[in-house]
Formats: structure tokens, C-alpha cells, sequence
């Protein structure tokens, strides 16, 4: 009977009418309270939401949600509502916290960042469903986190009321790209020893400008504070910053923990090396006519989109570099976009984002898309869009330095091509006289389960020929 009472109270609960014979999929973990005194604390039954969602919105920006069952601790009307680290991607088991945007007791709207993530393949905003306060964050910068485990515990006025609505109101994590970022964190990333530290010599962590990754305030930074405060006594700050010879244990993280997998992968793969040098007299006097004619100031033309476009070029006349292999059904798939990817460095470590549909953009596009990729590389703001789908990868070394490199594979594209730095260097003509050129040196590196020698070599050859003679470009460009 009891049981029977408690159900008819909480009927007004269920989304569907008293006929219905269908019980939700789903019951809501119940918050283990202290109290169980009243029936009210007792779990009750919310619709289950659907797997993970994907949507757009008119305006072009795009965003994920969780609609993982949340547990709540209804006490009277108010109570918690857990916020999970939600599936930020597919095959995506786990992410990096960054940075948190609020710190416990802070009001928080909807839709508000409350932190940002890594994954392998992209840096994330976490936002929030639901308006109330900051009761609990479970986890610190610089965390591991599962999917699924809770990230924040928020207290709300009704946590029935705004479980239940939240099913109709999308998401909890969007790219960081889609966003503007907070500009500062609540609160100076360092270690707890770091704190004590700074505590000990009277120092307010927060004036500290860090010099660790991502802000973090390291003990020589305050060490080194404390000095031009005065705090700290000059031959101690250079005894300890001397005897600072101790091991460090770095631990790998987003994209260099992605690079490991990558990396390990591709070097079970049996590939082979094709090193060709091209002259690019042509191609410095096309980047000098552009640059003397270019009426927008925010446009740089560089070397690369003409080394882009020449390459889309080639592939088609050379579909299977343009491929990737099946391993499992031993086939080969003919790619038909040219996602061409970019190798860039950045201190957040090595990612390739890549330019769509290459064949179908013309140098100017090229260029500008170019602008935009590394703009947000360089902000840590790439979209999972952005560094996914590529069919062949160009590595620019020579923007460093080298002649030329030999690369790994890109799994699962079957070529990746390694330029080195352009340089003049003495050529002679037939009839023994000498004349200066431009020269690069390329090495490709490609699957020789897909491509043999002579058919990389070909390929070369035809790619050699647009980059030495862009007027056979233009002529077979669309």
C-alpha cells in the first residue's frame, strides 16, 4: 500500500497519460541524500533522452549535446543535478580539462561555458542546460576524464522541472571555435605545492603571471615574484633556481597523446620513399605577382596554395594516391574530394587540418581557407570538421628549416609528402655556363600495399610539372 501511495504522488511525473501501458526506458540514478524522511527524496522516473545529438543551427554554428540521464536530489522543489562529461566525438573515450570558467558558488545561466576540454582531436567548450549555482566541481585542470563521469554538480530552484525540460533544449559541449572564450580563468592554475608556497612567502598566487602551459604558475614564477616584491631573499632565489636539475615526468596529452597513436600505427604499415627535387623559378615569380597586386591587406599568399592546387591537380589524373585501403575487406577506396591536409605545429602540439574539396577551390579560396585553419591552429580552436576527412597530407619542413624530411603515413591516407626549405643553388645549362635556381626537394612517403614505385614516380612527375610550369595550370584549372 505504501509503495501504491508513493506512485500515485509522483504520477504527476510521468510524460505520458494514466492510460498509457508503456513505462519510460529509463529510471534516473537517484543522489544519495543523508535524509530519506520524506517520499519526495525518494528517485523518481524521467523520460529517457536519446543518444547523443548532433545539430546545426541557421547560422551556421554547430554543437554537441548529452542526453544522458542525469542524477537529481529532490528535496521540496530545489536540488542537484549532475553535469557529465558528454560524447564529445566518435570514438572519443575520454578528454583532457583544461580550464574551468566558474568556481563553486557561482550563479551559472543557460548555455554558460563551465569549462573546456581537449580531446585527441579537438579543444571543446562544456556549457550549461540549466540555470543555478555552482554547487560541486569534481575535477581539476589538467584531469583525465571518462565520458560520462560527472564534471560539475549544479544546484537548481526545480531539478524535476529542469531534468525534464532539458530534453527539448540542445546542448552541453560545443568546439571552442563556435564560442568566444572567456578571457581569464577563476582562479591561478598551479599545484597545491605551488599554493603553499605562496602562501608561505605572503604571496597572492592571483598576481602571478605564469609561465607553464596554459597559464600555469610554476615555483619559479613565484620564486621569481617574490624576488621583485622583496619577499624572498636573493641568494635563496638563486640557490633553489640552481640546484632545479631534478627529472620531469610530462605527461602526454591531446593532440601529442594522438600523435602516439598515429604514429605507432603507421609504422606497421610497409611504406617506401620517392625523393624528387623541383625547380620553383616559376613559382617565386607567381607568389611575387601576387603580392604586388593584392589589394587586401589581411590576405598573405604564400608558397603552399599553389603547391595545393597543383597537387589536386595531379591527383586527378592519379586517383589512387588520392585513396585508402581496407584492410579488413581488401579494397581500396578512390577518395572523391580532395581534402588535402596541412601539417602545422603549434605548442599544443602537431595537428593536420584540411583544406575540403581542394579541386573545386581556386587559389584565392585556397588561400584564404588556409589563413583560417592556421589562425584557429594557432588558437587551439580547430573544429573536429577541420582536422577530419583528409585524403593526402602535405608536412612544410622547409617553413623550419631542412632540406627534406622523411615522414610517417597519416593513417588511413596513403601518401604524405615532406617539402623542404626553397634555396637557390647553381645550375648548369647544356652548354656548360652556370645560372642560379630555386630548388625544392620533396620526399613522398606512400602505403605500398596501395601504391607501387612507378606509379608514385609518375605522379610526381605530373605534380613537377604544374609547380615548374603554372601556365599548364591554368590552362587544365576548373
Amino acid at each position: 500500500m505504501i509503495a501504491r501511495r508513493i506512485w500515485r504522488n509522483h504520477r504527476f511525473l510521468r510524460p505520458f497519460s494514466s492510460s498509457s501501458v508503456c513505462p519510460p526506458p529509463f529510471r534516473v540514478p537517484e543522489y544519495r541524500s543523508q535524509s530519506f524522511a520524506s517520499p519526495t527524496s525518494l528517485p523518481f522516473l524521467a523520460p529517457s533522452l536519446s543518444l547523443m545529438k548532433w545539430c546545426g543551427g541557421g547560422g551556421g554554428s554547430r554543437s554537441w549535446f548529452s542526453n544522458e540521464a542525469m542524477s537529481i536530489d529532490s528535496n521540496a522543489r530545489g536540488g542537484f543535478i549532475d553535469v557529465p562529461l558528454a560524447q564529445t566525438g566518435e570514438g572519443i573515450a575520454e578528454c583532457e580539462l583544461l580550464k574551468w570558467f566558474v568556481k563553486e558558488g557561482d550563479p551559472v545561466e543557460e548555455f554558460q561555458p563551465l569549462c573546456e576540454v581537449q580531446s585527441d582531436k579537438a579543444t571543446i567548450e562544456i556549457t550549461s542546460r540549466f540555470k543555478g549555482k555552482v554547487a560541486l566541481i569534481s575535477h581539476s585542470p589538467g584531469d583525465i576524464i571518462k565520458v560520462g563521469e560527472t564534471l560539475v554538480k549544479l544546484a537548481v530552484e526545480d531539478a524535476q522541472e529542469a531534468l525534464l525540460v532539458s530534453s527539448d533544449i540542445p546542448g552541453n559541449v560545443e568546439p571552442s571555435c563556435s564560442k568566444p572564450k572567456l578571457d581569464s580563468l577563476v582562479g591561478a592554475l598551479s599545484t597545491p605545492a605551488v599554493r603553499t608556497l605562496a602562501k608561505d612567502l605572503g604571496i597572492d598566487i592571483n598576481l602571478v603571471i605564469g609561465s607553464g602551459k596554459d597559464g600555469r604558475v610554476l615555483k619559479e614564477d613565484v620564486l621569481r615574484f617574490g624576488g621583485q616584491k622583496g619577499n624572498v631573499a636573493g641568494d635563496s632565489v638563486s640557490t633553489t633556481i640552481s640546484s632545479n636539475f631534478e627529472d620531469q615526468i610530462v605527461p602526454l596529452r591531446g593532440f601529442n597523446r594522438a600523435m602516439v597513436k598515429t604514429m605507432t600505427m603507421a609504422t606497421k604499415v610497409p611504406h617506401f620513399h620517392f625523393v624528387e627535387e623541383i625547380n620553383c623559378d616559376a613559382l617565386v615569380e607567381l607568389k611575387h605577382f601576387f603580392k604586388e597586386n593584392n589589394t587586401d591587406s589581411t590576405i598573405k599568399h604564400t608558397f603552399l596554395p599553389t603547391l595545393i592546387k597543383s597537387l589536386s591537380m595531379a591527383l586527378t589524373k592519379y586517383p589512387f594516391v588520392n585513396g585508402c585501403f581496407n584492410e579488413e575487406s581488401l579494397e581500396i577506396i578512390l577518395k572523391g574530394s580532395h581534402n588535402i591536409g596541412v601539417a602545422m605545429a603549434t605548442e599544443h602540439g602537431l595537428v593536420v587540418p584540411n583544406i575540403k574539396n581542394v579541386q573545386s577551390l581556386s587559389l584565392l579560396e585556397i588561400t584564404k581557407e588556409l589563413s583560417r585553419l592556421q589562425h584557429l591552429a594557432t588558437n587551439n580552436k580547430l573544429s573536429p570538421e577541420d582536422v577530419s576527412g583528409g585524403t593526402i597530407t602535405l608536412s612544410n619542413i622547409g617553413a623550419i628549416g631542412g632540406k627534406f624530411g622523411s615522414p610517417l603515413l597519416n593513417l588511413p591516407e596513403v601518401a604524405i609528402i615532406a617539402l623542404g626549405r626553397i634555396e637557390k643553388v647553381p645550375k648548369f645549362k647544356e652548354d656548360g655556363s652556370v645560372y642560379p635556381a630555386s630548388t625544392m626537394m620533396v620526399n613522398i612517403a606512400a602505403d605500398h600495399r596501395v601504391l607501387d614505385g612507378a606509379t608514385v614516380a609518375r605522379f610526381c612527375c605530373q605534380w613537377k610539372e604544374y609547380i615548374e610550369k603554372p601556365e599548364l595550370l591554368m590552362l587544365q584549372m576548373r
